[in-house]
């Protein structure tokens, strides 16, 4: 007899940001910890990673060793014995995205309240205009970008901010 109990572990994902300098005043610099760009990115581009973790099952089995014994009464003589065995295998390798974002030094407080603005707006944000990229903010951020098929992070992606209107669209390379 076995009886099998199964659970899933996870984490918060990890990021890390691109490009040199610490964000400025009013923004949240654990959100931009700096990081090597991917190979092959573009010079003066800024970027980021959204790691999503590794999802690891844990299995828990009471296997039995012993069954339990009953008297002719039908009432339980000797309890049955059980081993407890755990294992984990994983379901899911952790994976890293890179992905453009706005450099720091576009990161001011205007861009901060700018983008809270933006994604109240649009019904993503309810907190108060505080040009702070903070928690509340990233959350919000986090949420809309996903539902766009856009990174799961708290950083703006360049995508999205060309998307809410917060920095200048990219001409195309001349040709």
């Amino acid at each position: 007899m076995i009886r099998a109990f199964r659970s899933l572990a996870g984490g918060a994902l990890a990021l890390a940001a691109a490009c040199a300098p610490a964000p400025g005043p009013g923004l949240d610099a654990r959100l931009f910890d700096t990081a090597e760009a991917p190979e092959g990115a573009p010079p003066g581009t800024c970027w980021a990673r959204a790691a999503r973790p590794a999802m690891v099952e844990t299995v828990t089995e009471q296997v039995l060793l012993r069954p339990e014994t009953r008297g002719a009464d039908g009432t339980v003589t000797v309890p049955a014995q059980f081993r407890t065995e755990t294992r984990q295998r994983i379901l899911r390798e952790r994976e890293v995205a890179w992905f453009e974002r706005p450099c720091p030094d576009a990161l001011t407080p205007d861009f901060a309240a700018s983008l809270q603005r933006a994604l109240k707006a649009r019904g993503a944000y309810d907190g108060p205009v505080t040009g702070r990229l903070d928690a509340a903010t990233g959350a919000a951020l986090r949420r809309w970008q996903v539902a766009r098929g856009g990174p799961d992070s708290p950083v703006p992606s360049r995508a999205t901010a060309e998307a809410l209107g917060l920095v200048a669209l990219r001409r195309p390379a001349a040709e």
